[in-house]
């Protein structure tokens, strides 16, 4: 088995850095952690947005923002986890988005999580990760992270029909 590469730990890096973020996110919206509002105040942020059932779609963001940003940091079953951040940020660009890539309003920052997720569902974790070391996952195939993507994409889809 060859060692790892730079790519191993490029991917370790990206994956670590994203990770974290997404979870930071999460915890804000669920537990008001990092200087974040909780579930409440992230409930009434929702409703003004448009969501039905806000504390409960306030929830499902940040278990998703959670649960992907934990995954993507371990490098554990990485192409949902990279959904999970893809699907969330479509539904952030969709809500915030008035007309410009940047600026004050644009969607720079949620694109860039966006494409990261994706990109990670793709090309997978590297070595230095949970799937490679006790899961025994390869590198994904690419339908495997083509599939985790279309996911992502058909549940943000879902979320944003209902919001309406």
């Amino acid at each position: 088995m060859p060692a790892a590469s730079g790519r191993d730990v490029g991917l370790l890096l990206l994956r670590a850095t994203i990770g974290v973020i997404m979870f930071g996110h999460g915890t804000e919206k669920l537990f008001g952690w990092f200087g974040g509002g909780g579930l409440d105040a992230t409930g009434a942020s929702f409703s003004k947005l448009g969501y039905p059932a806000s504390r409960v779609f306030a929830a499902v963001a940040g278990v998703t923002e959670s649960l992907g940003g934990a995954g993507l940091a371990l490098g554990l079953l990485t192409p949902l986890a990279g959904a999970a951040v893809l699907g969330a940020m479509i539904n952030a660009m969709a809500v915030v988005w008035h007309g410009s890539l940047y600026g004050d309003n644009g969607v720079e920052y949620e694109v860039l999580l966006a494409v990261t997720g994706a990109s990670l569902a793709l090309t997978g974790p590297g070595r230095h990760s949970i799937d490679h070391h006790l899961l025994g996952l390869g590198e994904p195939r690419w339908p495997v992270g083509a599939a985790a993507i279309i996911l992502g994409f058909v549940l943000a889809a879902v979320v944003l029909l209902i919001r309406g």
